[in-house]
């Protein structure tokens, strides 16, 4: 099935996420519209969580997706989720609190700077 295989492990830690990124992997924000709009990672895709279900159509089947949401815990779900319907997906351990701290950059739509809710 891919890097992130049946029996693979569901979560990856924000380094390794960064070096998935590098290597063109999807990634997938599933935080709701508001905290979605306050900030996200200028790379991500918008899809909420209850919206994952049914191979969402903006994400690319052939890649690996990484799945973010504030924390990790809708990400997980979300990740569980994508797996069950064909995707190499995983969720990122700490999400996009980590995200921020670790110095990644945070913007609202238009590029302005943004900030995590």
């Amino acid at each position: 099935m891919g890097l992130f295989g049946s029996g693979a492990q569901l979560t990856v830690n924000l380094d390794e996420a960064l070096v998935l990124l590098k290597d063109d992997a999807a990634l997938v924000d599933v935080r709701e519209i508001d905290e979605w709009e306050a900030g996200h990672a200028p790379e991500a895709i918008h899809i909420p969580l209850a919206d994952v279900p049914g191979s969402p159509k903006d994400v690319d089947a052939t890649k690996p997706v990484l799945v973010i949401c504030r924390s990790g815990r809708r990400s997980l779900t979300a990740a569980a989720q994508l797996r069950d319907e064909g995707f190499e997906a995983v969720s990122v351990n700490g999400g996009m609190v980590a995200w921020q701290q670790a110095g990644g950059l945070v913007v609202r739509n238009g590029g302005d700077p943004g900030t995590i809710v």
